[in-house]
């Protein structure tokens, strides 16, 4: 499984750009970013090469920050209704995603959907069902 690393920051100008600074300094590679915001602060969620190396710099630098276990799937496909198929099954077996986003492989320009789950069982269900389930991205 996944780790990615979930901050929250101040809804600022130039809050992102600290935080990847941070990172850079500490030679750490973003694979994959998503910022999310409310009137006062914003939620930053990082996939990277170190997760527990990205944690301890951010904390260092004072960040309230924690690491999640995510789920990533090849979609293997960027057609119509491929997210959708995998959503659905995921319903089906009457599974909660807390929050999904998309992410593509580097090299094949496929999609990955990341989500995560309260659900610890859904990992073995996806792979059951045939999914491509990814450890690093």
């Amino acid at each position: 499984m996944l780790q990615q690393i979930s901050i929250f920051t101040a809804n600022q100008k130039g809050a992102l750009s600290k935080i990847t600074a941070i990172l850079e300094k500490n030679n750490i590679n973003i694979y994959t970013m998503l910022a999310t915001d409310s009137a006062e602060f914003g939620i930053v969620r990082l996939i990277t090469d170190d997760a527990e190396k990205s944690e301890k710099a951010l904390k260092d630098a004072g960040y309230q920050c924690r690491l999640d276990c995510i789920i990533a799937v090849d979609m293997a496909s960027d057609k119509p209704g491929t997210l959708n198929h995998i959503l659905a099954d995921l319903n089906d077996a009457n599974v909660m995603i807390r929050y999904l986003y998309i992410s593509f492989d580097r090299q094949t320009g496929t999609p990955i959907a990341v989500f995560n789950t309260n659900d610890s069982e859904t990992e073995t269900f996806l792979r059951g069902k045939g999914y491509k389930l990814l450890d690093t991205l």
